[in-house]
Parts: structure tokens; C-alpha cells; sequence
């Protein structure tokens, strides 16, 4: 439960006004959120979902806790996100990125060929052509001349060159929330942070950077100056011209609400379906082709618990390889099997596995029929693991899905570099500038991780945009 501590002004129309609205709650929200009220401004957040944390989303599942959206920490070097788990002494579980492979057809895999192979891929990720191209196509071609050049026994072997292809782009694609890795540019901006890529919450959940950032960690009373308003959607943002006039907040509920500025944090998706409808006056040109030219993917996971544990606990990844005649036995309704790439473990919950999937597939798979969903993934994990091991995988005890694409509040995961970025560098500048009014003072500003030069995609580069914004509206000298 969150209320408001503060004492807001009342204008003549009776309308409470705030010092700044911040739209949606997810990191860069809470984040913005946060410092601002700790510096004093008094804050309004609204979230059109009936909780906070945006595109992270933990719950309770199996005998413990799930991430429905982001997972990991992705670094542990100048993390906004991992600083806090050492300020407030929260043991986090670095995961291992090496993967157990397993075939359709139940044949055995060099783990360590497999495994090595990645590892070129990701090389080869690290030094891209001086001319942008798509990114499948020049992992493909490099990985290829590596193979010929160092391992050219293994092109006697053309199947499973095509079968780890396939394999790499479907694991790409849920690196990027890409449809294909074709889709993606070799030439970005994006930066990893330095230090472990899968760094876990575990026992604890994602859930616990919202608690921190708003202070009710371990029972702390909130912020003074926020007032959180859950299940209140915008409808419309009017930004005026005029230095002394107000921002006015329309919502879907009838409410209005003013303030001196405005921070939006809503997913990119979110602005594509209703940008036109959500700024008046409509947003620049350049802000609109921003819009337009950035792409959002999406990855989806299907998380099944177990009355008992029946995979090896040594590992943390299991990569499903098909072979092609398995594949093309296949219907086309099952069609949608061959899109996962493999399961993991979630650290928070040790009786479930969770299964990937992205792109359109992932969009098909969001309005399926539960129990088809639940039953195709038990037979995948059948033909790959449970066939390989000769056991029998026992019915799950339960099923959860993520839905981002289907949400009408995120329509989408993340953010990712495709093929038009290399034309419109400035593009994720233009999507996070705000909008002044005639005195040059921001009025309208933008954060979320679509927003981020470098660490889009990440909950580490949306806080950050939303500190940035923060820090926009506050004086140089104040410290967030």
C-alpha cells in the first residue's frame, strides 16, 4: 500500500498540483520517482497496471519466487541495480552461461564443441564488419571461415553446421528479442557492463529493487512527497508553451492531474500504438521517427513447476538442437516448438524450468490455449532431455506465461539495433529529449530504456535514464 506523506498545493480549479508527474512505473519510473522525492519535489506516479515494476514482473511460483519478465543483473561494475545489492548486503547468485545441448533424435552432443562454437559466435559479435550488415548473415559467413580454416573436420559434418546455425540464431533472437538475427544490425552502440551477465535475485526477486528504490524494504514506511496512483492510465499529456503554465495529465479514469513537468517512462511500445493520441500538441518530427524506426521485440517465457526435480542440477542452460528430418515431421500447429530454443533454471524457484521463446513466434504463443501450451512443452522436454536421459517427464504441477506483446501496457520486451539503425544513429537521442516550453525549460521529458545509447534493453539502462531526467529537473548542485 502506498500513500502520499507530502502536503501538495491546490490551484483555483481545485486540482492538487504536483511539482513533476512520472508516467509508468517500471525501473527508469521508480528510479526518477525516487530522486526526486528524496530531493523534496513532490511527486506524482501514475501506472496504468495494478502493480509496480513495469517490464519486471516477480511472482510466487513453485516453491518459491519467478521472474515473469527481466532476470538477471547484466554486470557488476558501475550497475545502479547491483550497487544496491551490496549497499544493502543481498547475496546475489552469478549463473553459468556454459549450456548443456541436447538433440531432437536423442543422439549425443559434444557439449564442448557446441559450447566452443558460442563462444567464436560471440567473438566474432565483439569485432563487426566496418559496414554494417545483418547480423546472422555475418556470423554465418565468419563462422564458417573459422571452421574451415581451424576445425575442417567438422565440415564433413554440413548437418550439424546447419542444425548449430539454427540453434545460435534462435538464442540470438532471445538475446535481442528479435524475430530472426537477420533483423538485427552487427553495427551498435550497446555496451556490457564489465563483470557476470547473469547475475541472479534468487530468493529474493527482481521485486526487491523496486522495494529498495521506494523504501519499503524490509517494512520501511515509503517516501515523503510520493503519491503512487496503480491502475490509472494516461490518456492524454498537454504540454504548454507558455513558462507559466502548467502540464495538465488527462486520464482513462476521468481524473486530471497538473504539474510543472512531466517525466514518460511508457515502453516504446506503448508510444508506437498511441503516441498520436497520447501528446498534445502532437510530438516533433524527429521524436516521431524515433518512434517509428526503433524496433521493441519481444521475449516470452514458459515457467512449469514439478512435484519433483528430474533434471540434472549441475546445470543452469539446456539447449535444444533439432535435427532437420525431426523438424520437418513436424505439423505446421507445432511449428512453434522448434522456436525454443531450451529451458533454464530460475534461481528463486528449484522445482521449475523455464522455457524461451521470441518474435512472432512468441506473440502466437501469448493467446494459445493453456493446456496446449503445457502439453507441447512437456514433449519437448520429453524428445530433448527426458528421451536422452531415459526418464519419463512427469506431468507439471503448474504453468505461468509472460505476455508482454498481448499487454497493452508494455506491447513488447525490449528494445533492440535492427537494420535501419546505422541510417538513424540519433535516434534514441531523439526518442529521450524533451520537450521545453518557449523559455527553454523541459517540460515534457522522456526516460525508459529505449531511451539509453548504450545499455538499452537492460533494467540497469532504464534506471539510468530515469536519473538522468531526474537530474534534468533538479539543481546541479542537489545529489540523487
Amino acid at each position: 500500500m502506498f500513500r502520499y506523506y507530502g502536503t501538495p498545493s491546490v490551484n483555483r480549479s481545485g486540482m492538487v498540483h504536483y511539482d513533476t508527474i512520472v508516467v509508468g512505473m517500471g525501473p527508469a519510473g521508480v528510479t526518477a520517482a525516487a530522486a526526486l522525492a528524496r530531493a523534496g519535489r513532490r511527486v506524482l506516479a501514475l501506472e496504468a497496471q495494478s502493480r509496480i515494476g513495469g517490464r519486471v514482473h516477480t511472482v510466487p511460483f513453485g516453491d518459491g519466487l519467478i521472474e515473469l519478465g527481466a532476470e538477471w543483473i547484466h554486470g557488476n561494475v558501475n550497475s545502479p541495480v547491483f550497487d544496491l545489492t551490496t549497499q544493502h548486503n543481498i547475496t546475489t547468485v552469478p549463473q553459468s552461461l556454459i549450456m548443456a545441448p541436447f538433440r531432437s533424435d536423442g543422439s549425443e552432443v559434444d557439449a564442448e564443441l557446441v559450447n566452443g562454437l558460442l563462444d567464436i559466435a560471440l567473438h566474432i559479435v565483439d569485432h563487426p564488419p566496418d559496414q554494417p550488415e545483418p547480423l546472422g548473415t555475418f556470423i554465418t559467413y565468419k563462422l564458417r571461415e573459422h571452421i574451415a580454416e581451424h576445425m575442417p573436420d567438422l565440415l564433413k559434418d554440413e548437418d550439424f553446421i546447419t542444425e548449430f546455425l539454427e540453434f545460435a540464431n534462435l538464442l540470438t533472437n532471445n538475446y535481442e528479442a528479435s524475430n530472426d538475427w537477420t533483423d538485427v544490425t552487427t553495427i551498435s552502440r550497446y555496451e556490457e557492463l564489465e563483470g557476470p551477465q547473469l547475475i541472479s535475485w534468487h530468493k529474493y526477486g527482481y521485486k526487491t529493487f523496486f522495494e529498495i528504490m521506494l523504501n519499503t524494504y524490509k517494512g520501511g514506511p515509503g517516501l515523503p512527497n510520493l503519491d503512487i496512483k496503480l491502475n490509472t492510465e494516461v490518456k492524454v499529456i498537454r504540454s504548454p508553451q507558455h513558462p507559466t503554465e502548467k502540464v495538465i495529465v488527462e486520464c482513462t479514469d476521468g481524473s486530471t492531474y497538473v504539474a510543472d513537468n512531466v517525466i514518460v517512462t511508457v515502453s516504446l511500445g506503448v508510444l508506437k500504438a498511441k503516441h498520436t493520441t497520447l501528446f498534445s500538441p502532437p510530438l516533433p518530427q524527429d521524436k516521431q521517427t524515433a518512434i517509428e524506426k526503433i524496433s521493441i521485440g519481444v521475449m516470452d517465457k514458459i515457467i512449469l513447476s514439478f512435484d519433483k526435480i528430474w533434471w540434472p542440477l549441475h546445470t543452469s542452460f539446456f539447449g535444444f538442437i533439432w535435427k532437420g528430418e525431426d523438424k520437418r515431421k513436424l505439423g505446421k500447429e507445432d511449428y512453434w516448438t522448434t522456436r525454443i530454443y531450451g529451458a533454464s533454471r530460475p534461481m528463486g524457484s528449484s522445482n521449475s524450468l523455464t522455457l524461451w521463446t521470441s518474435g512472432n513466434v512468441a506473440k502466437e504463443v501469448e493467446v494459445m490455449p493453456e493446456e496446449i501450451v503445457k502439453t507441447k512443452c512437456v514433449e519437448l522436454l520429453q524428445k530433448f532431455i527426458g528421451d536422452t536421459m531415459k526418464i519419463a517427464v512427469p506431468k507439471p504441477s503448474a504453468m505461468i506465461r509472460s505476455t508482454w506483446h498481448s499487454n497493452p501496457y508494455t506491447r513488447g520486451s525490449y528494445t533492440y539495433d535492427n537494420l535501419l539503425t546505422p541510417s538513424y544513429p540519433a535516434a534514441r537521442a531523439w526518442l529521450g529529449a524533451p520537450l521545453p516550453d518557449r523559455s527553454g525549460a523541459p517540460r515534457v521529458l522522456f526516460a525508459g530504456e529505449a531511451t539509453s545509447l548504450r545499455h538499452f534493453s537492460t533494467v540497469h539502462g532504464a534506471a539510468e535514464t530515469g536519473r538522468r531526467e531526474a537530474a534534468r529537473l533538479l539543481p546541479t548542485t542537489s545529489k540523487i
